[in-house]
């Protein structure tokens, strides 16, 4: 798999959206559900969010955690001594275990970063068990970020160089509407269920919000280090005043919502 995820290490990854996946967590696993004694999939772990937000809520037997990026899986491991918790480096469109080994597989934030999200999905049903669960979750990201889409629709009223870098952004793959539904459809899964999930992204300032902008994942800053620094500069002063809305720096809250699908593996 050639991952489109941009990482810059797990720090960085904590700033940019860690704290976001926390929150989606929770509200995840209450939509793909659990029960006691399963052995669980987690594909693209990320720093662990998904991963510790089920041992701590569900008895579950073993979770399995993999993820492209082998920075992401030493920061779980740091973050873990849970005996039940294994983390590796895998690939979520080849992934490394016999058939029907799991009962449950999970993927949150990850799908519209894969080489191909069908092949992903077709990958989760071959690792559960016939009658077990896979869901995933991916961000809204045209309509249900709107944190970023002030970023990227400012930044593209003053650059014309940063128009295609927006739409990459904001249209990705599985991540408009019907789209995720669409490809647990084609993979074949019974009794599929979606549904949106909503939380809200609170910074407690304007830095709160540039600064991990700059240096969490992706390739923002080495793009902005590309324009005269006078454009970048008036760039970073706009989006100041989109996010200050003619108010004093402080918090400001977000609503951010993500697409979940849930499907039964068929016998």
């Amino acid at each position: 798999m050639v991952s489109k995820f941009v990482a810059r290490g797990a720090d960085g990854y904590e700033a940019f959206m860690g704290r976001w996946s926390r929150r989606l967590a929770p509200l995840f696993l209450e939509f793909s559900g659990s029960a006691p004694h399963e052995r669980v999939l987690d594909v693209g772990c990320g720093t662990g969010s998904l991963t510790l937000a089920l041992a701590a809520r569900a008895d579950v037997l073993a979770i399995e955690a993999i993820d492209y990026e082998e920075t992401f899986v030493a920061a779980l491991r740091e973050r873990t001594s849970d005996p039940r918790v294994t983390a590796k480096q895998g690939d979520a469109c080849a992934l490394r275990f016999p058939d029907a080994t799991f009962d449950r597989a999970l993927s949150m934030l990850v799908l519209h970063f894969v080489s191909d999200a069908q092949i992903a999905a077709l990958e989760m049903r071959r690792v559960v068990r016939p009658g077990g669960v896979v869901a995933a979750t991916v961000w809204d990201t045209y309509g249900g970020m709107p944190s970023q889409r002030m970023f990227w629709d400012t930044i593209s009223a003053l650059e014309p160089t940063a128009v295609d870098r927006r739409a990459l952004s904001c249209i990705r793959p599985a991540t408009q509407a019907g789209e995720l539904r669409a490809i647990f459809e084609r993979a074949g899964f019974d009794k599929i269920t979606e549904a949106l999930l909503t939380i809200r992204m609170e910074f407690e300032n304007f830095d709160d919000y540039w600064v991990p902008l700059m240096t969490g994942q992706g390739t923002l800053a080495e793009y902005m280090a590309t324009l005269p620094e006078q454009v970048s500069q008036s760039i970073e002063n706009s989006v100041r005043s989109a996010y200050l809305c003619n108010r004093p720096d402080g918090p400001r809250s977000f609503a951010s919502v993500a697409w979940a699908v849930r499907g039964i593996v068929p016998h």
